[in-house]
């Protein structure tokens, strides 16, 4: 009786872990199907920061606004000098 037992509960574990992978969307090891998409938002976000800092730092070096800008630290260190 234990050997026909033993076949049918190891059948029974596979079955019951196959259909925890399928609800769980798990089907490639631990990490699943959406393994790197962290780093790749990581990645888009740090595009976008670059992105970003390029446009500001075009803005700041513009001519009109780096003249505003001297001008107020200017007037600052004349206020405290």
């Amino acid at each position: 009786m234990r050997s026909t037992l033993l076949p049918a509960i190891a059948n029974l574990r596979r079955v019951i872990v196959l259909r925890q992978r399928r609800l769980t969307g798990r089907t490639a090891g631990r990490h699943g199907p959406q393994a790197g998409t962290t780093t790749a938002e990581y990645a888009i976000g740090t595009l976008a920061a670059c992105g970003f800092a390029a446009l500001l730092y075009k803005i700041v070096t513009s001519g009109s606004i780096s003249a505003l800008l001297s001008g107020i630290i200017h007037k600052a260190l004349g206020v405290v000098g």
